[in-house]
């Protein structure tokens, strides 16, 4: 089975510079069988990123994937709060670049009508659109989201690719919200490798709709991974979630840019 890591990031890594960091990460894969890795967000994270630190993690993920280009592909952090520079980060990594996905995190909820040209222009460019949610019981940052939230994005843009990152943190609610919008997919990736996650997000949306990630190196490839490893599903639901459901995604604007997998 042919792996690819969705949720990667290259703080916390050993490493001066991207591709050090990447060449790390990279071996630490390799240890695991993980063919291909999706990177984002920098060297250290901005939670609210100006558009000149969009600008520098964009361009440490660009530095670190130009030297791997077989192994890892990036996705575009963008901050709805500064929509031109983000629009302008999205055609300069995606459309004129190499990069392949969007990344958004916690600087706005992704129910604001500010999303609404991103995502549409991340559409127009077959690119998969990641979004960090979570449901916490202390409360989630001003700017995080939830499943609930993506759904709300979600119906506004049916044609659109998106992920539900972490599957919204408390994974039994998450997963449940997400089930009806068949263009949002559960990532895996974070949190406690949970008896039974797996499990229910293939009985709940299908195998060809969850994808395996790890959110390195805040967590550890093994302990994500022995999530799928380690469910009650069929070897061809597995195939699907470590690899062949992003592959799938990915295939459009791949062929675009030339790319064969």
């Amino acid at each position: 089975m042919e792996i690819w890591d969705l949720h990667c990031h290259l703080s916390g890594l050993p490493g001066r510079t991207p591709d050090e960091r990447l060449g790390k990460l990279i071996e630490y894969a390799d240890r695991m069988g993980i063919a291909r890795l999706c990177v984002y967000m920098g060297m250290e994270w901005a939670y609210d990123p100006s558009p000149e630190k969009l600008r520098e993690d964009n361009d440490a993920v660009l530095r670190a994937i130009g030297r791997y280009p077989d192994r890892a592909f990036g996705f575009a952090y963008l901050n709805p709060k500064h929509t031109q520079a983000s629009l302008d980060e999205l055609n300069r990594c995606v459309r004129d670049g190499p990069m392949v996905g969007v990344k958004l995190w916690v600087a706005m909820r992704c129910n604001a009508p500010e999303l609404d040209p991103l995502i549409a222009r991340a559409t127009e460019l077959k690119a998969v659109i990641f979004q960090h949610t979570w449901l916490k019981i202390t409360g989630n940052l001003p700017g995080e989201s939830t499943p609930f939230d993506l759904v709300e994005l979600a119906k506004r843009h049916p044609n659109a690719t998106l992920i539900c990152g972490h599957s919204g943190g408390d994974w039994e609610r998450g997963l449940r919200a997400i089930r009806p919008h068949k263009n949002i997919f559960a990532d895996l990736a974070g949190g406690d490798p949970t008896a039974g996650v797996t499990e229910m997000a293939v009985r709940e949306l299908g195998a060809n709709r969850v994808i395996y990630g790890s959110d390195v190196a805040g967590r550890s490839f093994a302990s994500q991974l022995a999530k799928v490893y380690g469910a009650n599903i069929p070897d061809s639901s597995r195939r699907l979630i470590l690899g062949e459901n992003l592959k799938r995604l990915l295939r459009p604007i791949l062929g675009q840019k030339g790319i064969r997998v």
